[in-house]
């Protein structure tokens, strides 16, 4: 193996990349993990997420929906309503955020506050 070879071996998978990209900017996988639960109207959507301006939900939704995890639906008025589901891709990140949740219950300190029955 050259020199050349192994530097290409120890580089961050390309993978993992793609995932941070998305994953590590702030917000989306709390928007995800909303949407885990069921299809929510913009609204709610931000109420569900303390701290979130409107334009940063509106830009991350918009991200999610051109990676294909998220699908806008405009429901019939009036009022004119606007909901957002998960496709089957976005769906299919159940599992990981679950053990990412189960793994912050061990090894993050809580700073929550919720009460442990309230929490998915």
């Amino acid at each position: 193996m050259t020199n050349g070879d192994e530097q290409a071996c120890k580089k961050v998978d390309a993978g993992m990349t793609r995932v941070f990209e998305l994953f590590g900017k702030r917000w989306t996988g709390l928007i995800v993990s909303v949407l885990l639960q069921r299809a929510v109207h913009f609204a709610e959507l931000r109420r569900a997420i303390p701290g979130i301006s409107e334009r940063m939900l509106s830009d991350r939704l918009t991200q999610l929906a051109g990676a294909g995890l998220v699908v806008r639906e405009v429901d019939a008025g009036p009022p004119l309503r606007v909901s957002y589901r998960l496709t089957e891709a976005g769906r299919a990140l159940e599992p990981a955020l679950k053990e990412l949740g189960r793994w912050a219950e061990l090894h993050l300190p809580d700073g929550g506050g919720c009460p442990e029955r309230f929490r998915g």
